[in-house]
């Protein structure tokens, strides 16, 4: 292979990496301490990040075995983004990112902040590890997940839908098991929450080859998720007020 756009090229079969090792941590992990699955999803963030530092090495394994750098491999190159549109496509992708969960809350719990994310996606978890991960996870999601959805993925395919729907899809079901519950209702609710993001991320890509608006809108919520996940570990009080309100 000399190029990462050859149809049914060897990368593809990395999409769903992601979904298959976030399970196998999530039920190995609670065999380990002899929980239920739901019962540890408040360490997803810091499994998230765990697993983003061996993608990320994954995906310059393969950006190296297609003879190039991250950054050819990616597309990121200069002069692709002025200060202004950087900034208005960073601010709506970010948009859409919210729309997409707050549409999910209400199509499946009929509230755009559902009581199983308090419970489970932002439930607090030790203080130190929360503050390290603040920074951790917000790092290393860009280059994780766009590297392998879009530089991975996208660039898979020649076929211009494939090369849209197929990484999108696996984009998105990853959140199915990030935190890994076997609750149809709740994996739904994440598949959803995501999609709409994951298409536009996925279809923007294969138009333009340009990923930094992305990788930053990316890095933007994964961080505002992290520094939910840091006040709920704060402070108890604001924790069960939290969940009152749900």
């Amino acid at each position: 292979m000399t190029n990462g756009t050859t149809k049914g090229s060897r990368l593809a079969l990395l999409l769903p990496f992601r979904c298959i090792v976030f399970i196998a941590v999530f039920v190995i992990g609670a065999l380990i301490v002899d929980k239920k699955v739901g019962d540890i999803s408040n360490w997803w963030s810091i499994a998230a990040t765990a697993v983003n530092i061996v993608t990320i090495l994954i995906v310059l394994l393969a950006a190296k075995r297609s003879g190039k750098g991250f950054k050819q491999f990616m597309g990121l190159t200069k002069g692709k983004n002025t200060p202004k549109k950087l900034i208005l496509l960073v601010l709506g992708f970010t948009a859409v990112g919210y729309g997409g969960l707050n549409l999910a809350g209400l199509v499946c719990y009929g509230s755009i902040m559902p009581k199983v994310t308090v419970e489970h996606v932002v439930a607090p978890m030790p203080f130190v590890l929360a503050l390290v991960n603040l920074v951790l996870l917000p790092a290393t999601i860009s280059f994780a997940e766009d590297g392998l959805y879009l530089g991975c993925g996208v660039n898979s395919f020649k076929n211009k839908y494939a090369a849209i729907i197929v990484p999108a899809f696996f984009y998105a079901l990853q959140h199915c098991f990030i935190p890994t519950m076997f609750d149809a209702k709740y994996m739904l609710y994440r598949f959803i929450s995501f999609l709409p993001l994951t298409v536009i991320f996925c279809w923007y890509y294969h138009k333009k080859k340009n990923p930094l608006p992305m990788m930053i809108a990316h890095a933007v919520l994964d961080y505002a998720t992290a520094m939910t996940i840091l006040i709920t570990s704060s402070s108890g009080e604001l924790y069960d007020k939290m969940l009152s309100m749900v």
